[in-house]
């Protein structure tokens, strides 16, 4: 992928991208370890590979304040989380690595279990039929994204 230079609007919607798949493979990484890497862990391991993460720029790239484009930097991070770094930079046709996508449905099984959980629990007396339809509605929402 070449590296361009962008206007503002290109720039913006390339950081929340960005902040997405870091966001999906922080979310992947502690459905594999239990646990959300660092910013320290990661930080770590991209120096020991010659590569630079301040805290805020890690915060803003995360956060899709601002569009990073380093290369170093995305080799790096797609290393830590063993991705192709294609498609950590959103290069088009790349796809998420087969086991992201797994874990990914896993995660999301588990957020909308919990969410189903809290609805049971806070609904209270709510009738078998509406809390059914709720979890139907959230297997929906599920199987859209």
């Amino acid at each position: 992928m070449v590296i361009r230079d962008m206007n503002e609007d290109e720039s913006k919607a390339a950081a929340e991208d960005l902040a997405k798949r870091l966001r999906l493979l922080l979310d992947v990484a502690i459905a594999e370890s239990g646990s959300e890497p660092t910013y320290s862990q990661i930080a770590a391991y991209l120096e020991e590979r010659g590569t630079n993460l301040s805290r805020s720029r890690w915060t803003y790239m995360v956060n899709g304040h601002r569009y990073v484009q380093d290369r170093a930097l995305f080799d790096g991070l797609a290393a830590f989380f063993d991705v192709d770094t294609e498609f950590l930079m959103g290069a088009e046709g790349a796809t998420a690595p087969a086991r992201v996508s797994a874990q990914l449905d896993l995660v999301r099984s588990m957020r909308a279990a919990r969410v189903k959980s809290y609805a049971a629990r806070t609904l209270g007396d709510i009738s078998p039929n509406a809390l059914q339809a709720i979890s139907r509605f959230l297997d929906e929402e599920i199987t859209k994204t």
